[in-house]
């Protein structure tokens, strides 16, 4: 099986949207349409790569640093998902013009990417990922580099599908107001964020 097609499959495999990224997508999307999904998506989607790199590459540095301030790294990505509930339940309630500037685009990705790199379990999932799909410690440079591409384009799938189905579940739904889904999905956020405080504390106790 080629190294591309096996990183392809382990995106897919394990990297099915969830937690606060998915409902991050999810708003996004309803709200200011597929492109807004798309970009959330590929901050997602970046930072899984990055995570898949330091496991097959077998970046020392970096495993030793996650290691280390892994209760840190946690409680900075909660902060950051309690930051933009919080956000969604008290801003504005209309949807924006789906034509935006370059630096909202570039904060809809670097979200999304600060809350999946402030996630890194993720390294030890994709190790366990890379054993299971027989991907060889000897493999070359070239080779790794294949696995980590391929799982940029496995996650990414799962993003394009997100995008595409939740405007036709929007047009399904047209009597729903913008309020009710930033209310929802700001109050999910705030819900996730409070429960990464909590696995923090109670492994600090």
């Amino acid at each position: 099986m080629g190294y591309l097609l096996r990183g392809i499959l382990i995106g897919i495999i394990f990297g099915v949207p969830g937690g606060a990224i998915g409902a991050l997508a999810v708003q996004r999307t309803f709200c200011y349409g597929r492109r807004a999904g798309l970009l959330t998506g590929l901050g997602s989607s970046v930072a899984d790569s990055f995570h898949a790199c330091v496991g097959v590459f077998g970046i020392t540095l970096i495993s030793a640093f996650i290691t280390r301030y892994e209760t840190m790294i946690h409680m900075a990505g909660g902060s950051l998902i309690l930051f933009m509930g919080v956000r969604l339940l008290s801003g504005k309630q209309e949807a924006e013009p789906e034509k935006r500037s370059a630096a909202r685009s570039a904060g809809m990705c670097l979200s999304s990417f600060l809350i999946g790199i402030a996630n890194p379990a993720m390294v030890f999932l994709f190790l366990v990922a890379f054993s299971f799909f027989e991907v060889p410690a000897v493999a070359t440079v070239a080779q790794r580099i294949f696995v980590v591409c391929g799982v940029f384009l496995g996650t990414y799938v799962w993003w394009g599908l997100i995008a595409a189905v939740v405007p036709f579940v929007q047009k399904k739904a047209t009597g729903f107001k913008i309020c009710y889904v930033n209310r929802i999905f700001g109050t999910i956020l705030c819900l996730l964020g409070a429960v990464v405080f909590m696995k923090c504390f109670l492994r600090r106790g």
